[in-house]
């Protein structure tokens, strides 16, 4: 196979792969996020302690971090079709991604939020600070570099699912990489198919450092 062969369809599937890795990202944090914080919140000590929901959302998370994501993604398939349609094609793979990465986010926003000082956490709470000042004021700002860098790693490993999604037509990079490297005993296209993997990971996570950093060093000057 030719690079100008190889071109459009490496374009296409890097496009492919990250219209699936934003948008789960997307809703993996606005899934995430809540679940980590409450896994702090209803913790022994946190201002909505409550065992028993702490037990629930531990055990939840838990298990969805425990499934392969390959048999995740066959396991979802109704429940994809019932969302979206079909479960074939870049829209559909948003559903398992998804899903498949918010308890793994919700555990690394539990520790970020966990590192956050206990004595800005009381300061706000002898004030008669509720709920909203405390995640919106004390622990989101303060847990903020963290945060980005959960991001970071969560986009990462979104990346790696999808390349997995390509094995039952998630399309893609994996599915390119299936189905014109492997399928096709096309070696110089698989080689460059993982070229493209790891120039994406290796950008993503340079941004990431680099908001992280900036973020710190805001800090030590504010």
């Amino acid at each position: 196979m030719t690079w100008s062969e190889m071109q459009p369809l490496l374009t296409q599937g890097t496009f492919d792969t990250l219209y699936m890795v934003l948008w789960s990202a997307l809703v993996t944090v606005l899934g995430g996020l809540p679940i980590g914080i409450l896994l702090v919140l209803t913790d022994k000590g946190g201002l909505l302690q409550s065992r028993p929901v702490n037990k629930v959302l531990g055990v939840i998370v838990n298990m969805g971090r425990s499934l392969p994501f390959i048999i995740l993604l066959i396991f979802l398939i109704p429940v994809t079709t019932a969302i979206v349609g079909t479960f074939i094609g870049p829209t559909a793979m948003i559903v398992p991604l998804a899903i498949g990465a918010i308890p793994f986010f919700a555990r690394l926003v539990e520790t970020a939020v966990r590192e956050v000082d206990h004595g800005l956490i009381e300061a706000v709470e002898s004030m008669g600070g509720g709920i909203p000042t405390l995640v919106g004021k004390v622990l989101l700002p303060q847990a903020l570099p963290s945060l980005i860098a959960a991001v970071t790693t969560t986009v990462i490993t979104l990346i790696g699912y999808s390349a997995m999604a390509g094995a039952v037509g998630g399309e893609g990079l994996g599915s390119k990489a299936i189905t014109y490297g492997f399928q096709r005993f096309e070696t110089g296209f698989m080689v460059a198919t993982v070229v493209v993997l790891i120039v994406l990971v290796t950008v993503i996570q340079l941004i990431g450092d680099g908001v992280v950093r900036l973020l710190a060093r805001r800090g030590r000057t504010a």
